[in-house]
């Protein structure tokens, strides 16, 4: 059988940096999926954008060799952008990682979803029922409402799901998905990666990029395994997760979180360092109407705990997290900070507290001063705080070389963003920590060394976390207590091991299953 993808010592070079590919041989045949792992830095994302034309886009310029290059049946060793735009748009999907930095934010979805059909001369009634369709499909509720929204107004989560609506409207040959669910709860996630088999067993031929060993377990019919750009390990999906050959193999198996935690109960007599009463915060929609994104959430966390925060895609947790860091109002109810008032306040009296709580984005890339490289960016965070770490401390902390210093967000990869983030939030030495999903990019062996220091640090200088998750492994390693959350309303909270093994609303037992079922 012909491949839809034919790569042989594929190299790619970027300047100052070196090689970031070495000699990369890959083959795809339609109907099958291929997952591509790694840990975080090992060339996924740069294999993942080489192989729809993109590899020098977004910074550096790239140099791309190879003896060999073929996708979809055409050579494209020398190939001009003219020919990867007519690939991508009629022959080749993308799902890109950076969910928020992909879409247009002045336009609708809609018109994202549907560009490449209109540039194929599709016309608008018929460009129309695909585009909801693939909204449809792509696991998006109320497809003629997401249609007319902005990016802006999505979840992470929704975003991504927008990207792999783009992606798949055209009924491509090859799908190129580069970390599909990272932004993904456990249900949707499932149903993404049930979207993804049936493309694949309709004759799509699916690269899967991901750090997620329970999707390649899942999904994937061959799996290649990167390390430092070149390919360590190759094989049956169910030989390479069975009995791995290579070390690198068996530390990102060894790595995947597993059990819970064990550590009692925070003490009821620790004083409360957050709490949130009756907080409501509503959105417009495009049609003039409002959707709640909270309704009414109630909060507690006292100094030393870690709770976790879980739920679908647009159930209210990012922005739970926003209106805790006090980034936005409530249009109702308020939060506290250690027992004083918080969201109340004017910004200028909120300042000087600032530094007491401090928040890890979903999206770390548009938080950073793109004009800023590393170093400066911390030693920003640093002056702001007061503390007397240095920067190369702070990168310690996250498992980041101090090469990192001079090098722009841009030119680091998704997994080295997010520890990034993670850094600068830590300079300011805070009582309470909100991160909202700060392991999503991460490869198995990076996360577990965060959650690692995480817990370190909450247990250490008593730390609050407040984990906003869709892994339900990852709450349930770091977390003592979960709260539940379903259309902006909290509908469970209690002990993790308690919920987990007596869940007492259905939703949060088909959460559990759906979890359950990619392990």
């Amino acid at each position: 059988m012909s491949a839809v993808l034919d790569v042989a010592g594929l190299t790619v070079h970027f300047p100052g940096v070196g090689e970031v590919l070495r000699g990369v041989d890959l083959r795809l045949e339609p109907g099958r999926c291929l997952a591509v792992v790694g840990e975080s830095g090992a060339g996924k994302s740069v294999l993942a954008r080489s192989v729809v034309g993109l590899a020098g886009e977004g910074g550096a310029p790239a140099t791309v060799r190879a003896a060999r290059f073929e996708v979809a049946g055409q050579d494209v060793t020398r190939a001009d952008q003219r020919q990867w735009r007519r690939l991508r748009g009629e022959q080749v999907g993308f799902v890109l990682q950076d969910a928020l930095q992909s879409l247009d934010p002045l336009r609708t979805v809609g018109a994202e979803v549907g560009e490449s059909l209109r540039v194929r001369g599709v016309g608008r009634p018929e460009r129309r029922r695909r585009v909801l369709d693939a909204l449809a499909h792509a696991g998006l509720d109320e497809p003629a409402t997401r249609a007319a929204q902005r990016s802006g107004e999505l979840s992470g989560g929704m975003r991504q799901r927008a990207l792999i609506a783009s992606a798949i409207v055209s009924e491509p040959a090859l799908l190129v998905a580069d970390e599909p669910t990272t932004a993904l709860d456990a249900t949707v996630a499932r149903g993404v990666l049930e979207l993804l088999g049936r493309l694949r067993d309709a004759g799509t031929a699916v690269l899967l990029v991901t750090h997620d060993l329970g999707a390649v377990a899942r999904l994937a019919d061959d799996v290649v395994v990167l390390d430092g750009g070149r390919v360590v390990e190759a094989g049956r999906a169910g030989d390479v997760l069975g009995s791995p050959a290579h070390d690198v193999t068996r530390a990102l198996l060894a790595a995947v979180p597993r059990g819970a935690r064990r550590r009692p109960p925070v003490p009821a007599g620790e004083p409360e360092v957050l709490r949130a009463t009756g907080l409501r915060r509503s959105y417009r929609l495009p049609d003039g109407g409002t959707v709640d994104a909270l309704d009414g959430v109630d909060l507690v966390v006292r100094r030393g705990e870690a709770l976790g925060v879980v739920g679908e895609s647009g159930s209210g947790k990012s922005t739970l997290a926003r209106l805790l860091v006090a980034a936005e109002r409530p249009d109702a109810g308020r939060v506290e900070l250690a027992g004083e008032p918080w969201s109340d306040l004017p910004e200028r009296r909120r300042r000087p507290r600032r530094h007491l709580v401090r928040l890890v984005p979903q999206d770390p890339l548009g938080s950073f001063d793109p004009r800023w490289n590393a170093g400066k960016i911390l030693r920003s965070a640093l002056r702001i705080s007061g503390s007397a770490r240095t920067p190369a401390e702070l990168l310690q902390l996250v498992r980041l070389p101090a090469s990192v210093l001079g090098r722009r967000p841009r030119s680091l990869s998704g997994g080295q963003r997010q520890r990034l983030a993670i850094a600068r939030a830590l300079a300011a030495e805070p009582s309470v920590l909100v991160l909202d999903e700060p392991v999503s990019a991460l490869d198995v062996t990076v996360q577990a060394a965060i959650l690692e220091l995480l817990v370190d640090l909450q247990e250490r200088t008593g730390t609050a976390l407040v984990l906003v998750s869709h892994d339900l492994a990852v709450i349930r390693q770091v977390c003592e207590t979960v709260a539940v959350m379903r259309d902006g309303r909290i509908v469970e909270r209690g002990p993790v091991e308690q919920v987990w093994r007596s869940p007492a609303a259905p939703f949060t037992r088909a959460l559990l299953e759906a979890a359950a079922t990619d392990t």
